[in-house]
Protein backbone atom coordinates (compact mmCIF):
# COMPACT_ATOMS: atom_id res chain seq x y z
CA UNK A 1 0.00 0.00 0.00
CA UNK A 2 2.96 2.22 0.78
CA UNK A 3 4.36 1.83 -2.50
CA UNK A 4 1.45 1.69 -4.12
CA UNK A 5 0.79 5.58 -2.67
CA UNK A 6 4.08 6.62 -3.13
CA UNK A 7 3.64 5.98 -7.07
CA UNK A 8 0.29 7.61 -7.40
CA UNK A 9 1.50 10.96 -5.43
CA UNK A 10 4.52 11.02 -8.18
CA UNK A 11 1.81 10.39 -11.12
CA UNK A 12 -0.08 13.18 -9.79
CA UNK A 13 3.00 15.49 -9.23
CA UNK A 14 4.49 14.71 -12.42
CA UNK A 15 1.15 15.86 -13.85
CA UNK A 16 0.87 18.96 -12.18
CA UNK A 17 4.34 20.16 -13.92
CA UNK A 18 3.29 19.17 -17.25
CA UNK A 19 0.00 21.31 -17.25
CA UNK A 20 2.33 23.89 -15.73
CA UNK A 21 4.51 23.77 -18.79
CA UNK A 22 1.69 23.44 -21.12
CA UNK A 23 0.15 26.98 -19.81
CA UNK A 24 3.75 29.22 -19.77
CA UNK A 25 3.68 32.03 -21.66
CA UNK A 26 -0.22 31.83 -22.54
CA UNK A 27 -1.65 35.17 -21.59
CA UNK A 28 -4.67 35.36 -19.15
CA UNK A 29 -4.89 32.19 -17.73
CA UNK A 30 -7.38 32.60 -15.54
CA UNK A 31 -10.35 33.17 -17.93
CA UNK A 32 -10.99 30.67 -19.48
CA UNK A 33 -13.31 27.29 -18.73
CA UNK A 34 -10.57 24.09 -18.79
CA UNK A 35 -10.41 24.56 -15.19
CA UNK A 36 -12.36 22.87 -12.15
CA UNK A 37 -13.02 25.29 -9.13
CA UNK A 38 -9.69 23.97 -7.77
CA UNK A 39 -7.65 25.06 -10.73
CA UNK A 40 -6.52 21.92 -11.85
CA UNK A 41 -7.12 20.74 -15.57
CA UNK A 42 -10.36 19.17 -16.80
CA UNK A 43 -10.04 15.66 -18.28
CA UNK A 44 -10.17 15.64 -21.93
CA UNK A 45 -11.02 12.87 -24.28
CA UNK A 46 -7.96 12.16 -25.22
CA UNK A 47 -5.84 9.50 -24.84
CA UNK A 48 -2.27 8.76 -25.06
CA UNK A 49 -2.49 6.36 -28.00
CA UNK A 50 -4.51 9.10 -30.02
CA UNK A 51 -0.98 10.86 -30.44
CA UNK A 52 1.50 10.08 -32.33
CA UNK A 53 5.05 11.94 -30.96
CA UNK A 54 6.88 10.61 -33.58
CA UNK A 55 10.49 12.43 -33.53
CA UNK A 56 9.23 15.37 -31.94
CA UNK A 57 11.16 16.79 -29.01
CA UNK A 58 12.82 19.88 -27.41
CA UNK A 59 10.67 23.30 -27.72
CA UNK A 60 8.06 24.49 -30.31
CA UNK A 61 7.20 28.22 -29.90
CA UNK A 62 3.73 29.67 -31.23
CA UNK A 63 1.63 32.74 -30.98
CA UNK A 64 -1.30 34.76 -32.20
CA UNK A 65 -5.38 33.98 -32.06
CA UNK A 66 -6.59 34.66 -28.39
CA UNK A 67 -9.99 33.14 -30.07
CA UNK A 68 -8.11 29.46 -29.82
CA UNK A 69 -6.91 30.07 -26.50
CA UNK A 70 -8.69 27.80 -24.61
CA UNK A 71 -8.65 24.93 -27.40
CA UNK A 72 -5.01 24.88 -28.16
CA UNK A 73 -4.23 24.99 -24.36
CA UNK A 74 -6.00 21.90 -23.86
CA UNK A 75 -4.45 20.78 -26.67
CA UNK A 76 -0.86 21.42 -25.35
CA UNK A 77 -1.29 19.46 -22.08
CA UNK A 78 -3.03 16.14 -24.05
CA UNK A 79 0.07 16.59 -26.17
CA UNK A 80 2.96 17.03 -23.51
CA UNK A 81 1.11 13.91 -21.20
CA UNK A 82 1.61 11.83 -24.21
CA UNK A 83 4.83 13.17 -25.71
CA UNK A 84 7.79 13.13 -23.10
CA UNK A 85 10.48 15.63 -23.16
CA UNK A 86 8.77 17.94 -25.80
CA UNK A 87 7.74 21.77 -24.81
CA UNK A 88 4.62 23.27 -26.15
CA UNK A 89 4.45 26.70 -25.71
CA UNK A 90 1.87 28.95 -27.49
CA UNK A 91 1.32 33.16 -26.41
CA UNK A 92 -2.40 33.89 -26.59
CA UNK A 93 -1.97 37.97 -28.26
CA UNK A 94 -4.14 38.67 -31.49
CA UNK A 95 -3.95 37.30 -34.91
CA UNK A 96 -1.86 40.00 -35.71
CA UNK A 97 1.04 39.70 -33.26
CA UNK A 98 0.74 35.75 -34.47
CA UNK A 99 1.74 36.62 -38.45
CA UNK A 100 4.22 39.28 -37.42
CA UNK A 101 6.12 36.55 -35.29
CA UNK A 102 5.35 33.88 -37.63
CA UNK A 103 7.46 36.19 -40.60
CA UNK A 104 9.91 37.19 -38.50
CA UNK A 105 11.21 33.74 -37.85
CA UNK A 106 10.23 33.79 -34.56
CA UNK A 107 7.65 30.58 -34.11
CA UNK A 108 7.18 27.55 -35.76
CA UNK A 109 3.59 28.12 -36.09
CA UNK A 110 0.84 31.19 -35.99
CA UNK A 111 -2.85 31.46 -35.13
CA UNK A 112 -4.43 33.12 -37.34
CA UNK A 113 -8.55 34.02 -37.40
CA UNK A 114 -8.33 35.39 -40.78
CA UNK A 115 -6.18 33.76 -43.69
CA UNK A 116 -2.91 35.24 -44.77
CA UNK A 117 -3.05 38.42 -46.89
CA UNK A 118 -1.40 37.77 -50.66
CA UNK A 119 1.52 40.69 -49.24
CA UNK A 120 1.87 38.48 -45.93
CA UNK A 121 2.59 35.05 -47.85
CA UNK A 122 4.69 37.05 -49.99
CA UNK A 123 6.48 38.39 -46.95
CA UNK A 124 6.48 34.43 -45.67
CA UNK A 125 9.13 33.37 -48.06
CA UNK A 126 12.23 35.01 -46.36
CA UNK A 127 11.34 33.19 -43.65
CA UNK A 128 9.77 29.59 -45.59
CA UNK A 129 13.07 29.08 -47.76
CA UNK A 130 11.85 27.43 -50.75
CA UNK A 131 8.38 27.88 -49.60
CA UNK A 132 5.90 29.75 -48.35
CA UNK A 133 3.17 30.42 -45.38
CA UNK A 134 -0.01 28.61 -45.67
CA UNK A 135 -3.53 28.46 -43.89
CA UNK A 136 -4.46 25.24 -41.96
CA UNK A 137 -8.22 25.49 -40.45
CA UNK A 138 -8.02 23.89 -37.06
CA UNK A 139 -10.58 25.64 -34.89
CA UNK A 140 -14.16 26.72 -35.79
CA UNK A 141 -16.42 28.53 -33.57
CA UNK A 142 -19.08 30.63 -32.92
CA UNK A 143 -17.98 34.47 -32.01
CA UNK A 144 -20.71 34.90 -29.33
CA UNK A 145 -22.07 38.89 -28.52
CA UNK A 146 -21.77 38.62 -24.57
CA UNK A 147 -24.09 41.51 -22.75
CA UNK A 148 -24.84 42.42 -19.46
CA UNK A 149 -27.79 44.30 -18.82
CA UNK A 150 -29.15 43.83 -15.23
CA UNK A 151 -32.89 42.44 -15.56
CA UNK A 152 -32.41 40.87 -18.94
CA UNK A 153 -31.88 37.50 -19.49
CA UNK A 154 -32.28 36.64 -23.22
CA UNK A 155 -31.23 39.10 -25.93
CA UNK A 156 -32.22 38.76 -29.52
CA UNK A 157 -30.68 40.74 -32.11
CA UNK A 158 -30.64 41.13 -36.09
CA UNK A 159 -27.35 41.82 -38.14
CA UNK A 160 -28.66 45.51 -38.64
CA UNK A 161 -29.64 45.94 -35.25
CA UNK A 162 -26.32 44.94 -33.97
CA UNK A 163 -24.81 46.77 -36.50
CA UNK A 164 -26.47 50.16 -34.99
CA UNK A 165 -25.88 49.26 -31.55
CA UNK A 166 -21.67 48.91 -32.44
CA UNK A 167 -22.13 52.27 -35.24
CA UNK A 168 -22.91 53.89 -32.14
CA UNK A 169 -26.55 54.54 -33.97
CA UNK A 170 -28.53 52.50 -31.27
CA UNK A 171 -27.51 54.32 -27.43
CA UNK A 172 -30.34 53.17 -25.07
CA UNK A 173 -31.06 49.22 -25.00
CA UNK A 174 -34.81 50.49 -24.95
CA UNK A 175 -34.94 51.74 -28.23
CA UNK A 176 -37.66 50.71 -30.47
CA UNK A 177 -35.26 48.15 -32.47
CA UNK A 178 -34.68 46.34 -30.27
CA UNK A 179 -37.70 46.30 -28.22
CA UNK A 180 -39.50 45.11 -31.80
CA UNK A 181 -36.94 42.14 -31.57
CA UNK A 182 -37.63 41.08 -28.15
CA UNK A 183 -41.58 41.24 -27.83
CA UNK A 184 -43.04 41.01 -23.33
CA UNK A 185 -39.45 41.52 -22.50
CA UNK A 186 -38.84 44.66 -20.41
CA UNK A 187 -36.13 46.32 -21.71
CA UNK A 188 -34.23 49.55 -19.14
CA UNK A 189 -33.12 52.67 -20.81
CA UNK A 190 -29.65 51.91 -19.58
CA UNK A 191 -27.08 53.12 -21.86
CA UNK A 192 -25.73 51.01 -24.39
CA UNK A 193 -21.95 50.46 -23.39
CA UNK A 194 -20.21 48.81 -26.83
CA UNK A 195 -16.73 47.06 -26.51
CA UNK A 196 -14.54 46.05 -29.33
CA UNK A 197 -10.83 44.88 -29.26
CA UNK A 198 -7.78 47.76 -29.49
CA UNK A 199 -5.69 45.32 -31.59
CA UNK A 200 -5.35 43.62 -34.50
CA UNK A 201 -7.63 41.47 -34.45
CA UNK A 202 -8.76 38.13 -36.74
CA UNK A 203 -11.80 37.99 -34.52
CA UNK A 204 -12.42 41.70 -35.49
CA UNK A 205 -12.53 40.83 -39.11
CA UNK A 206 -14.56 38.12 -38.95
CA UNK A 207 -17.37 40.19 -37.02
CA UNK A 208 -16.84 42.83 -39.48
CA UNK A 209 -17.44 40.55 -42.65
CA UNK A 210 -20.54 39.07 -41.12
CA UNK A 211 -22.10 43.34 -40.55
CA UNK A 212 -20.63 43.91 -44.09
CA UNK A 213 -22.45 40.73 -45.57
CA UNK A 214 -25.87 40.78 -43.77
CA UNK A 215 -26.42 44.30 -42.88
CA UNK A 216 -24.40 46.70 -45.87
CA UNK A 217 -26.25 49.69 -45.18
CA UNK A 218 -25.83 49.77 -41.36
CA UNK A 219 -22.47 48.79 -41.42
CA UNK A 220 -20.51 50.48 -44.24
CA UNK A 221 -16.92 49.91 -43.30
CA UNK A 222 -14.57 47.73 -44.81
CA UNK A 223 -14.05 44.45 -43.24
CA UNK A 224 -10.82 44.56 -41.03
CA UNK A 225 -8.47 43.48 -38.49
CA UNK A 226 -8.78 47.08 -36.86
CA UNK A 227 -11.78 48.44 -35.98
CA UNK A 228 -13.11 51.37 -37.35
CA UNK A 229 -16.35 52.10 -36.59
CA UNK A 230 -16.81 55.41 -34.30
CA UNK A 231 -17.26 55.70 -30.65
CA UNK A 232 -17.46 52.15 -28.41
CA UNK A 233 -14.79 51.27 -26.31
CA UNK A 234 -11.79 49.70 -26.84
CA UNK A 235 -9.74 46.48 -24.60
CA UNK A 236 -7.34 44.32 -25.40
CA UNK A 237 -7.87 40.34 -26.50
CA UNK A 238 -10.45 38.56 -26.05
CA UNK A 239 -9.90 38.06 -22.29
CA UNK A 240 -9.98 41.75 -21.60
CA UNK A 241 -13.49 42.64 -23.38
CA UNK A 242 -15.15 39.58 -21.93
CA UNK A 243 -14.07 40.98 -18.41
CA UNK A 244 -15.27 44.49 -19.33
CA UNK A 245 -18.68 43.31 -20.35
CA UNK A 246 -19.03 40.70 -17.48
CA UNK A 247 -18.45 44.61 -14.92
CA UNK A 248 -20.18 46.56 -16.79
CA UNK A 249 -23.77 47.05 -16.56
CA UNK A 250 -25.54 48.00 -19.71
CA UNK A 251 -22.16 46.59 -21.60
CA UNK A 252 -21.84 44.46 -25.08
CA UNK A 253 -18.89 43.15 -26.46
CA UNK A 254 -17.55 40.11 -28.95
CA UNK A 255 -15.14 37.03 -27.88
CA UNK A 256 -15.20 33.26 -28.53
CA UNK A 257 -18.04 31.60 -27.06
CA UNK A 258 -15.89 29.49 -24.38
CA UNK A 259 -14.62 33.34 -22.92
CA UNK A 260 -18.64 34.14 -22.39
CA UNK A 261 -18.97 30.30 -21.03
CA UNK A 262 -16.20 30.77 -18.38
CA UNK A 263 -17.31 33.80 -17.09
CA UNK A 264 -21.25 33.37 -17.22
CA UNK A 265 -21.73 36.26 -19.28
CA UNK A 266 -25.52 35.59 -21.54
CA UNK A 267 -24.80 35.91 -24.84
CA UNK A 268 -27.63 37.14 -27.75
CA UNK A 269 -29.33 34.63 -30.00
CA UNK A 270 -29.36 36.27 -33.56
CA UNK A 271 -32.57 36.28 -35.72
CA UNK A 272 -30.72 35.60 -39.54
CA UNK A 273 -34.60 34.54 -40.90
CA UNK A 274 -34.61 31.21 -39.42
CA UNK A 275 -38.03 30.29 -38.17
CA UNK A 276 -36.25 30.67 -35.00
CA UNK A 277 -33.40 33.17 -33.33
CA UNK A 278 -30.43 30.84 -33.18
CA UNK A 279 -28.09 30.19 -29.83
CA UNK A 280 -24.25 30.74 -29.91
CA UNK A 281 -22.63 27.24 -29.66
CA UNK A 282 -20.61 24.55 -30.59
CA UNK A 283 -23.41 22.59 -32.52
CA UNK A 284 -25.01 25.55 -34.79
CA UNK A 285 -21.76 27.03 -35.80
CA UNK A 286 -20.70 23.75 -37.20
CA UNK A 287 -23.80 24.08 -39.03
CA UNK A 288 -22.78 27.06 -40.59
CA UNK A 289 -18.83 26.07 -41.39
CA UNK A 290 -20.29 22.85 -43.01
CA UNK A 291 -20.97 25.14 -45.83
CA UNK A 292 -17.96 26.35 -46.20
CA UNK A 293 -15.62 26.26 -49.28
CA UNK A 294 -11.98 25.83 -49.97
CA UNK A 295 -10.94 28.91 -51.39
CA UNK A 296 -7.21 28.69 -50.81
CA UNK A 297 -5.14 26.72 -53.80
CA UNK A 298 -2.49 23.96 -53.36
CA UNK A 299 -1.59 23.08 -50.12
CA UNK A 300 -3.46 26.28 -49.51
CA UNK A 301 -7.00 25.51 -47.44
CA UNK A 302 -7.98 28.62 -46.80
CA UNK A 303 -12.04 28.81 -46.20
CA UNK A 304 -14.87 30.77 -47.89
CA UNK A 305 -17.64 30.96 -44.95
CA UNK A 306 -21.34 32.08 -45.55
CA UNK A 307 -22.15 34.51 -43.32
CA UNK A 308 -25.61 35.27 -44.67
CA UNK A 309 -27.21 31.65 -44.36
CA UNK A 310 -30.22 31.10 -43.22
CA UNK A 311 -29.93 27.16 -42.92
CA UNK A 312 -32.42 26.06 -39.88
CA UNK A 313 -30.44 26.22 -36.56
CA UNK A 314 -27.01 27.44 -38.22
CA UNK A 315 -25.31 30.27 -36.30
CA UNK A 316 -23.79 32.81 -38.84
CA UNK A 317 -21.33 34.84 -36.79
CA UNK A 318 -18.22 31.88 -36.93
CA UNK A 319 -14.72 31.96 -37.13
CA UNK A 320 -12.04 29.97 -38.18
CA UNK A 321 -8.95 29.82 -36.72
CA UNK A 322 -5.61 28.87 -38.83
CA UNK A 323 -2.38 27.72 -38.06
CA UNK A 324 -0.38 29.33 -40.17
CA UNK A 325 3.01 27.19 -41.46
CA UNK A 326 5.68 27.28 -43.80
CA UNK A 327 4.66 24.49 -46.83
CA UNK A 328 8.20 24.10 -47.28
CA UNK A 329 11.39 25.55 -45.08
CA UNK A 330 10.67 24.59 -42.10
CA UNK A 331 13.14 24.74 -39.13
CA UNK A 332 14.79 21.38 -39.24
CA UNK A 333 14.80 21.23 -35.16
CA UNK A 334 11.24 22.19 -34.92
CA UNK A 335 9.38 21.01 -38.07
CA UNK A 336 8.61 16.96 -36.29
CA UNK A 337 7.31 18.46 -33.67
CA UNK A 338 5.17 20.73 -35.81
CA UNK A 339 3.66 17.79 -38.13
CA UNK A 340 3.54 15.94 -34.76
CA UNK A 341 1.42 18.21 -32.82
CA UNK A 342 -0.89 19.99 -36.03
CA UNK A 343 -1.68 16.15 -36.73
CA UNK A 344 -2.75 15.67 -33.27
CA UNK A 345 -5.14 18.83 -33.30
CA UNK A 346 -6.22 17.72 -37.12
CA UNK A 347 -7.16 14.09 -35.40
CA UNK A 348 -10.81 12.84 -34.59
CA UNK A 349 -10.01 12.80 -31.00
CA UNK A 350 -8.56 16.39 -31.22
CA UNK A 351 -11.32 17.76 -32.82
CA UNK A 352 -13.49 15.78 -30.18
CA UNK A 353 -11.97 18.49 -27.82
CA UNK A 354 -13.07 21.35 -29.41
CA UNK A 355 -16.90 20.29 -29.17
CA UNK A 356 -16.99 19.16 -25.84
CA UNK A 357 -15.59 22.94 -24.90
CA UNK A 358 -17.98 25.41 -26.92
CA UNK A 359 -15.90 24.92 -30.37
CA UNK A 360 -16.78 23.51 -33.76
CA UNK A 361 -14.99 21.22 -35.25
CA UNK A 362 -13.62 21.49 -38.75
CA UNK A 363 -15.86 19.55 -41.11
CA UNK A 364 -14.66 15.72 -41.77
CA UNK A 365 -14.07 16.17 -45.67
CA UNK A 366 -11.67 19.28 -44.83
CA UNK A 367 -10.25 18.16 -41.65
CA UNK A 368 -8.96 15.07 -43.61
CA UNK A 369 -7.09 17.41 -46.19
CA UNK A 370 -5.35 19.11 -43.29
CA UNK A 371 -3.81 16.16 -42.00
CA UNK A 372 -2.92 15.19 -45.64
CA UNK A 373 -1.22 18.80 -46.26
CA UNK A 374 0.36 18.57 -42.26
CA UNK A 375 1.80 14.56 -43.46
CA UNK A 376 3.30 16.76 -46.72
CA UNK A 377 5.28 20.13 -44.65
CA UNK A 378 8.71 20.08 -45.16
Amino acid sequence: MKLQRKNMLRASALGALVVSGALVLTACGSDDNTKTADGTAKPSAAAAGDIKCDDAKGKLLASGSSAQKNAIELWIKNYMAACSGVEVNYKSSSSGEGIVAFNQGGVGFAGSDSALKPEQVEESKKICTGGQGINLPMVGGPVALGFNVVGVDKLNLDAATVANIFNDKIKKWDDEAIKKLNPGVTLPSTAIQAFHRSDDSGTTENVTKYLKATAPDAWPYEPAKKWSAPGGQAASGSAQVAAQVKQVDGAIGYFELSFASSQGIKTVDLNTGASAPVKASGENASKAIAAAKVAGTGSDLALKLDYTTKAEGAYPLVLVTYEVVCDKGNKAETLPTVKSFLNYAASDAGQKVLLENGYAPIPAEINAKVREVVNTLG
